[in-house]
Parts: C-alpha cells; structure tokens; sequence
C-alpha cells in the first residue's frame, strides 16, 4: 500500500509537470483587428490646399502723375463702369512739350487700336458661343435620339460653359482698353481735367472695390496703382499640385471643395493646368516642384457658399472612379515576398496571410482584383508578431 501511494504521487507530479510544460509550449493568441472585405464606390482623388481667386481683377492707375486725393470708397462698395474711383490734382504737373505731345498723341491712337481689337475679340467670342449653342442643341436632339452618348453631349456642355466666360473675358478686355484710352487721353491733356487741374481716374468695368491701395493723400507718379476691382461672385480656385500629381490630372476632371466654412462640400470642374511648374519649400525645408491647376466653381451662387477673395479652402480633384468594387482598408496590405501585396485572412480563428493583386487605391482604401472573396474578415495593422495560422482573436468593437 505504501508503494502505491508513492507511485500515484510520482504519477501525479508527472501529469502535473506535463500540464505546465504544454500549457508554457501552447500558442498564445492574439488579439486583433478585424474589418470586413466589401463591395462599394471607390472614389481616387488629389487632395490639396487651395485659395479662392477673382477671376478677372483690374487695378485702376493714376492717369497721370500728381497728387492722389483721399480715397473715400472701402474694400466691398460696389461701383459702375464709369464711376469715378480717384481724384487727382494734376495742376502742379508741367505742360507738355513737343516731343512729349507726339509720344501722347500716339499713345491715344494705339490705345484706340487696342479698344478696336479687343471689341473685334469680343465679337469673335460672341459667334463662338453661338456656334457652341447650336452644337449643344444638335448634341441633346441625337443623344435623346440615342444616335449619341452622353458623354458627347457633356462635352458640348463644357464648350458652351467656355465660350460663355470666354465672351465674359472679352467683355472684360473691351472696358480695360476703353480705360487705356481714357488714361492716354488724360496724359495728353483730357477735357475732364478743368481749370482746376483735378483729374478724375474711372472704374473700367461693373464689380467691387476689393483693395484700396492708396488711401491717403501723396504724390503719385503716372501708372501707379490705386484701387483694385472685380466680382467677387466670379471666383476660381488655385490649387498647387505636386508635379507628379498634376500630370495624372486631366481638364474637365470633377472635384469637390471642402473646408471653406462650412460641412457640405461644393462642386467644382478643372478648367486648365498650368505648363509650367515652380519650386516650393514644404514646411519641412524640402524642395518640390509644383503646378497651379485653375478649377471652376460649379455652384459658385450657392446660397451657403459665402465666399471671397484668397480664402482658403480644401480640394479634392477626382483621378478616378468606380461605383461597385471589392475593397478593403490599405492598413490590412503588407509586402509579401518580392513585389506582391498580402492581408491576414481570419478563418475558424486562425490568420492566414492571402496573396492578393490590388488595383486602385486612395489613402483609406484598396480595390482588390483577385485573391479575396467578399464578406471575408481580416486584420488591420497586422502586429510583427503575427505568424501564418497563428490564433487570434478579434477585439471587442471590432
């Protein structure tokens, strides 16, 4: 008896210890985070800073040299084409001699020319529009008639949407030269200067006073600037991509403004990239190359969309995108072997690592081609620790 008990103390010291030693080699298992492989849209973008920017400013000179009076108009008062924005007393200004009334007399007529040029521009424009309506109207007949896509009518569209700023351009270009002949006509001796020598200096076009550069009264030369005009209401917006990412940009490319003031977002279209780049200093000293894109604010009027000159806003230019994809989050990819993309697949849990092959991808999420099934759940920021066929399990909340 006594025997026996020793031997069923040694056999329980021994499962005892057999007990430790499996429970010490057994596989610990790790906590994880789970998301799940899904179909939905996937959208491609740029994103970038940008600021607000009147489309077509003019800034209003002194005529002639002289001192500048005191400028009553604010920043925001609206004025007329023809208003007077400036007064300057030229009395003190000496008469002109022969030489200098022949330079004058010149100056008129090519500033006459200008005005001549820039009305025969602005009647260019105006046939231009009208040819890009009856285009559109062709395109919508055969688009409805299905002899067309839809994409042939969109472009049309955007030609007409360009020929209508292209006549506003031009518009705007006829009231420049007017005030350039204005201006000549007032170095050579304009009737609006009286005895008393003041010399009023003009709005060229319709706007808002959107910069007072001279407010007190100083001696000014000829040509220096005084007040600065435009439409507040017509804005573009100025994005300064990095050349790499301005080459995968096309003009008419849909994007989205954000973070202007206020949560929703505000449709906009890329009229023109730039030809040429220039170099910035990131705010970590580094060099880079960027390019201005110009983008066209498509619902500028929107009655949230409070907006002025050289605000600052978000921009998200779309490269590409698709309505229907299989994605999952890019914090689930890692590098496996050479040049293929993995993720941690949790089956009967356990993570297994899946090659898969990865299309396109955002800063949040991947489109997976092939190597993965929908509704298939796996990790995200996979720790180093994790093994192929390690246990895990997911965390809560997950």
């Amino acid at each position: 008896m006594r025997k026996t008990r020793i031997y069923r103390r040694i056999a329980g010291a021994g499962l005892a210890a057999g007990g430790l030693l499996a429970l010490a080699l057994w596989p610990d298992t790790l906590v994880v985070d789970v998301e799940t492989a899904a179909r939905g849209p996937l959208v491609v973008t740029v994103d970038e800073e940008g600021r607000t920017r009147v489309r077509d400013r003019f800034v209003v000179s002194a005529p002639v040299s002289g001192r500048v009076l005191r400028i009553e108009l604010e920043p925001g008062d609206r004025v007329a084409h023809g208003d007077i924005v400036a007064r300057l007393d030229a009395g003190f200004t000496p008469l002109l001699d022969a030489r200098s009334r022949e330079d004058a007399r010149a100056a008129i007529e090519a500033a006459r020319a200008s005005v001549g040029r820039a009305r025969a521009e602005e009647d260019r424009a105006r046939a231009a529009l009208a040819q890009a309506d009856r285009e559109l109207e062709r395109a919508r007949r055969l688009t409805e008639g299905g002899a067309l896509p839809a994409q042939h009518r969109d472009a049309r569209e955007a030609d007409v949407l360009q020929a209508r700023e292209a006549l506003k351009g031009a518009a705007f270009a006829v009231g420049s030269a007017v005030a350039e002949l204005a201006r000549a006509e007032a170095r050579a001796g304009n009737p609006s200067a009286g005895r008393t020598g003041i010399v009023a200096a003009r709005a060229p076009v319709d706007g808002v006073v959107l910069r007072r550069l001279r407010e007190s009264e100083s001696v000014v030369p000829a040509g220096e600037p005084l007040i600065e005009i435009g439409e507040p209401g017509e804005l573009e917006i100025v994005s300064d991509l990095l050349s790499t990412d301005a080459a995968r940009v096309r003009p008419g490319a849909r994007a989205m403004v954000d973070q202007w003031g206020s949560g929703t977002s505000l449709a906009a279209i890329v009229r023109r990239i730039e030809p040429s780049g220039f170099t910035k200093v990131s705010a970590l000293g580094v060099e880079e190359q960027r390019v201005n894109v110009i983008l066209d604010l498509m619902d500028a009027w929107h009655e949230d969309a409070v907006l002025g000159d050289a605000y600052r806003v978000e921009v998200r230019i779309v490269l590409s995108e698709a309505a229907d994809v299989l994605k999952v989050p890019t914090a689930a990819l890692f590098r496996h072997g050479q040049d293929q993309w993995a993720v941690y697949a949790v089956r009967e849990g356990r993570a297994f690592i899946t090659p898969v092959e990865i299309g396109r991808q955002t800063g949040r999420e991947a489109e997976v081609l092939q190597g993965l099934a929908e509704r298939t759940r796996v990790i995200v920021h996979p720790a180093d620790a994790l093994t192929d066929g390690a246990r895990v399990t997911e965390r809560d909340g997950s």
